[in-house]
């Protein structure tokens, strides 16, 4: 590879280590709101999934059973939102909000004795004879077991919503709610594992933070990353594979800004840090522009109460 190009592979692995996270998390919360469920909580599940995650990685020292930990972990807060919301009829926007500032104190308090603490992080895939070749190697085998999940997760997640049966009922729950309950279809159930399948992507997503990403856990690691992800639905009109492009396209503006500063231009760090953050904001003004086409992509029940009854 030519000295002029040697910096394309570590900067495309570079992109798609910051984009994971966010697709796990995306792709969790996609399948949520196609349910009509709005639940804004993938910031606190995403670091309580990450704290449970290092913690069972560095105590039992399995990668696996930390990723099975940090996916439990999701759940356990999903399900408890639902129990809020789909059980007692709380307010879906208001419990997502707790339930984020919930899950950034019990994060820190299950944490507490871990910072600081090392670990040796995911595993990479070695295929000997194809791992070592120039540029394909790295970027198609030189990643670790959630980057390659996550790839898989968005051909299932697409192909689960439309093309089965069950994905057919998910979006008619999410539609129409009240007609879905006619016909005989379960919509607390089907919510109730939606809303499950979307704290363990969550719970995954900040597993990975913790387990490859920076393999270190750290008070508010998240970052935000779950509010990106929250946009990252909206702006991938509920659609597993926009949801990949629109990751990967938030991914390269986080790490532009570390490239930038790499390269000695004269722009302070602080506003650098910024800019996932504008991107996020600029990405809904664009979407909010377009409400009326917004409207008719989103769930028709999106966060909207269900009760059988009435």
């Amino acid at each position: 590879m030519s000295g002029d190009l040697v910096w394309i592979v570590p900067t495309l692995l570079s992109v798609i280590s910051a984009s994971t996270p966010l697709l796990l998390a995306a792709l969790g919360e996609l399948v949520a709101e196609r349910s009509g469920v709005l639940n804004l909580g993938v910031e606190g599940m995403m670091l309580v999934g990450a704290i449970s995650a290092f913690a069972v990685g560095v105590t039992t020292g399995s990668w696996m059973l930390a990723v099975v930990a940090g996916a439990l972990a999701g759940m356990v807060m999903s399900f408890l939102f639902g129990v809020l919301t789909l059980t007692l009829l709380a307010n879906q926007v208001a419990t997502g909000l707790a339930l984020s500032i919930f899950g950034v104190g019990l994060s820190a308090l299950m944490g507490a004795n871990f910072v600081g603490t090392p670990f040796a992080g995911l595993p990479k895939l070695d295929i000997p004879g194809l791992s070592t070749m120039p540029v394909l190697g790295p970027l198609l085998f030189g990643h670790d077991f959630l980057v390659y999940l996550s790839f898989f997760m968005v051909a299932f997640t697409a192909w689960f919503i439309l093309r089965t049966r069950p994905g057919l009922i998910l979006r008619a729950v999410g539609d129409n709610h009240d007609a879905a309950h006619s016909i005989g279809h379960p919509v607390i159930l089907v919510r109730y594992l939606a809303v499950l399948f979307g704290g363990a992507m969550a719970g995954l997503g900040g597993a990975y933070l913790s387990l490859a990403y920076t393999p270190m856990w750290a008070e508010n690691m998240t970052a935000g990353r779950g509010w990106i992800a929250l946009a990252l639905v909206v702006f991938s009109s509920w659609r597993p594979v926009r949801a990949l492009l629109g990751t990967y396209i938030f991914g390269g503006v986080t790490m532009l800004q570390l490239h930038i500063q790499g390269v000695g231009v004269a722009i302070p760090s602080q506003l650098l840090s910024m800019l996932p953050y504008l991107a996020t904001i600029l990405v809904l003004v664009l979407i909010s522009r377009e409400s009326v086409r917004g409207r008719l992509n989103a769930p028709a029940c999106l966060g909207k109460v269900f009760h059988p009854a009435a």
